[in-house]
């Protein structure tokens, strides 16, 4: 018979694409590693590898095996699950998939389940809606944080939580003027007037880039953009120094407070906002960490 080892070792491969990264993910040498998918392969009389110079991917065999796979994972997974909290305790792994204009709505989520629930280990892991989307329907995340109209409706339960709204965040030289215009104490800004600025933003691969640069392609605008990156630290240090503005989501603009030598101005006229949700497999049984994670968001919304 085919042991969950086989089958956790074979589902690090599909994912990494690599046996030296699986291998190391599953704590093996990569020798080891490599024998003990070629023992499987001897065991089950088939090629689960296509195999050159480097990997070149899984056969159809081995497709059907990884995806049979990942069912009997997230069914021993949740069976061990269910025995702890028959004891009373819920406990076990829990990883988040958050697109990075919500992670301090997750770090804040992740605060209270750990208060309620103190034994589950929950994992944060920035990347963009479309590695949530691929990576829940690959069973390698439990829930994702996510733009709402970027997941897929089928065999997913999306669960709103906020609509993200926009601030600048910019050196108070750079926004003096514009201060000054609009009046004192005004802490809002246009977009057209934000475009005029040196800006730097998320990188094109996150989706809220691109909601930003449709935003502005629909008022006919073209912003000046210096410099790019895949999560907001960069920009923030930047604009602290004096040398760019950047555009933030208004809940991470209030988790982090006042910055020193900066500004926070709402983007208005028009005002915008995109839903965010948390999305889940709708799979039975449902892993009791996930359950737990869906009451201490339930209780956000009270």
């Amino acid at each position: 018979m085919i042991e969950l080892k086989d089958l956790q070792l074979l589902t690090a491969l599909a994912r990494h694409q690599h046996f030296a990264k699986a291998a190391q993910e599953c704590g093996m040498s990569q020798p080891a590693f490599s024998m003990r998918i070629r023992n499987l392969e001897d065991k089950l009389g088939v090629s689960i590898v296509r195999r050159g110079n480097r990997f070149q991917g899984l056969t159809g065999e081995g497709e059907l095996i990884v995806a049979r796979g990942r069912s009997l994972l997230d069914d021993a997974r949740a069976l061990e699950q269910e025995i702890a909290a028959a004891r009373g305790q819920v406990t076990g792994t829990l990883d988040l998939g958050v697109v990075p204009t919500a992670t301090s709505f997750a770090a804040r989520l992740v605060n209270r389940l750990q208060q309620a629930h103190p034994r589950i280990l929950a994992r944060i892991n920035v990347m963009s809606s479309a590695a949530i989307q691929q990576r829940l329907f690959e069973g390698t995340l439990d829930a994702g944080l996510t733009y709402m109209d970027s997941i897929e409706q089928n065999l997913v339960i999306r669960q709103p939580l906020y609509d993200e709204r926009y601030v600048v965040l910019a050196p108070v030289g750079l926004v003096a003027q514009i201060a000054l215009q609009a009046g004192e104490g005004a802490g809002e800004i246009s977009w057209a007037q934000a475009a005029e600025l040196p800006l730097s933003l998320l990188d094109q691969s996150m989706q809220n880039r691109r909601i930003l640069d449709w935003i502005f392609a629909e008022q006919g605008l073209r912003p000046e953009v210096l410099s790019e990156s895949s999560g907001f630290m960069s920009a923030i240090i930047m604009a602290r120094e004096g040398l760019v503005a950047t555009i933030l989501p208004q809940a991470l603009a209030d988790a982090l407070g006042p910055i020193e030598g900066t500004r926070v101005l709402r983007l208005e006229a028009p005002e915008q906002a995109r839903p965010i949700c948390m999305a889940t497999l709708d799979r039975q049984p449902e892993l009791t960490t996930v359950r737990a994670l869906r009451d201490v968001v339930a209780a956000f919304e009270q």
